[in-house]
């Protein structure tokens, strides 16, 4: 994650630029968010998705699309032979009386948020009882503060915090500048899973999780619903609203 390599943001059918051209991918310690809305304009017709088209970024690791959240996790446990993981996963299979690869759908990315609640149910206890110990062993630290007052920042500095968040890989980039922010980039869990095709034509999480669903009602296409749902979205960041004339209401500019 570290390496510039492993993970970058594309924008070639994303409503941005960058000063290299938009058929590039930038690590986010290199990345840019200028926007440049070039969608349809009112009323919204369609869009078309051989252009840009949408207000998220495409992260890639390797080149390669990743699905991030609950089922991804589950399936890294199951499959590197973690027994709490197979015995939850074999559980909820023989009750629901289905084959292992229905684990590749809507049914096992919804399953999947209630088995790792078993798992981490279990683990909260662990915490706890490791927290409880380390207190009594004398150890109350809650950070390190090694680092904590500016004064003590080289002129120039980076970092970057990695966590699993419950919808997934999550990601803050910065770059510091005579101890200002010169750069800070996000790569959410949603921006992985519902990010636009790269530029090699991929699609991400979302987008591949619909091809070849059943819809039994075309005027009422429930099943696409059902299964975004799964991923539980959090695309609040990823909305830029306009008015009826297709005029941008309002920008917050932070420096």
């Amino acid at each position: 994650m570290l390496v510039p390599d492993q993970i970058q943001e594309q924008i070639s059918r994303s409503w941005y630029t960058y000063s290299d051209g938009d058929q590039v991918g930038k690590h986010p310690w290199d990345g840019e968010t200028n926007l440049k809305y070039s969608g349809p304009k009112p009323p919204y017709e369609y869009l078309d998705v051989e252009g840009k088209y949408s207000w998220l970024k495409t992260p890639r690791w390797k080149g390669q699309p990743m699905e991030v959240g609950p089922l991804a996790r589950m399936l890294v446990g199951y499959a590197s032979g973690k027994t709490e993981f197979q015995d939850v996963v074999h559980g909820a299979l023989e009750h629901l009386n289905v084959p292992v690869t229905a684990l590749f759908s809507t049914l096992g990315r919804t399953a999947a948020r209630g088995l790792e609640t078993q798992l981490v149910t279990k683990w909260s206890k662990e915490f706890f009882n490791q927290l409880l110990s380390n207190i009594k062993n004398g150890d109350s630290r809650t950070h390190v503060s090694d680092k904590w007052d500016p004064k003590t920042w080289p002129a120039e500095a980076k970092g970057v915090g990695l966590t699993e968040a419950p919808r997934g890989g999550l990601a803050h980039w910065i770059k510091i500048k005579d101890k200002l922010i010169e750069n800070y980039q996000l790569v959410v869990p949603s921006t992985w899973n519902a990010s636009p095709r790269d530029i090699n034509g991929m699609r991400s999480a979302y987008e591949e999780s619909l091809i070849g669903t059943p819809i039994v009602d075309p005027e009422n296409p429930i099943e696409i619903l059902r299964t975004i749902h799964s991923f539980d979205p959090c695309i609040a960041c990823a909305v830029h609203l306009y008015d009826e004339k297709g005029t941008y209401v309002h920008q917050i500019q932070t420096f």
